[in-house]
């Protein structure tokens, strides 16, 4: 296995380095490459993911989609791994992904926690060890074999909002889908800026919006009419 991990930012000078530390720290021999694809950052967010050694390019498409089919363009390894820039994943990432590879899954993901000790994230977190495509999403982080994603043609470009949701739906209908059970550590940053109900009425809104099919734009533009958007 020789894995590529894919990180979309935008303004995450806060959250890269640790990122990048605890990727890097894991490594066994396996890790490829890190890919950093940054849509404009103001921060320094380029400037840290540089020093720490990763490959920093520049989307020419703003939007977690885009940024993550361009890494994967660019990727060198036989395994993608998607992660998003204010998470961290597990300490031992890199051998529960190759155990899963080995026991035939070519895709998948981990559970996760909040970086927080408010109980309601708890019982949030505790069901994303579950198979339901609700306890799914892109802060589990995703790995597949980049074969896999090519042949899937990534993730829909013109998604601008539950991207993660539309390619896992496909891919679980074409292959084995493994939920790792350890933990990505997540930021809670969304919850600061709104309360927890308003969080959850916002995502159940919009899940039932893009269960019952519409348009991206009235998807994105609800979200952002329920819930403050977290300042980068």
């Amino acid at each position: 296995m020789q894995l590529s991990v894919i990180i979309p930012t935008l303004n995450e000078a806060e959250n890269i380095g640790p990122l990048i530390k605890r990727l890097k720290t894991c490594d066994n021999g396996q890790l490829n490459e890190v890919i950093v694809v940054d849509a404009g950052s103001k921060d320094q967010t380029i400037e840290i993911a540089k020093k720490l050694g990763a490959k920093v390019v520049n989307s020419p498409t703003k939007g977690r989609a885009p940024q993550m089919n361009y890494g994967a363009k660019m990727a060198k390894g036989d395994i993608l791994y998607f992660v998003h820039g204010d998470t961290i994943p597990p300490d031992c990432y890199m051998t529960s992904i190759q155990e899963a590879l080995e026991n035939q899954y070519p895709i998948g993901c981990f559970r996760y926690q909040f970086k927080s000790d408010r109980k309601l994230l708890k019982v949030n977190a505790f069901f994303t060890r579950f198979k339901m495509i609700w306890c799914r999403g892109g802060d589990q982080s995703l790995f597949i074999k980049k074969d896999i994603f090519e042949q899937m043609k990534g993730y829909r470009n013109d998604f601008m909002i539950m991207e993660d949701f539309e390619f896992i739906i496909r891919a679980r209908k074409a292959y084995p889908f493994k939920i790792i059970q350890k933990d990505m550590l997540v930021s809670a940053r969304k919850y600061d800026e709104n309360s927890y109900l308003r969080v959850q009425f916002a995502n159940l809104i919009v899940f039932n919006m893009y269960r019952f099919g519409y348009s991206q734009e009235a998807m994105v533009n609800m979200y952002k009419k329920l819930l403050k958007q977290v300042k980068n």
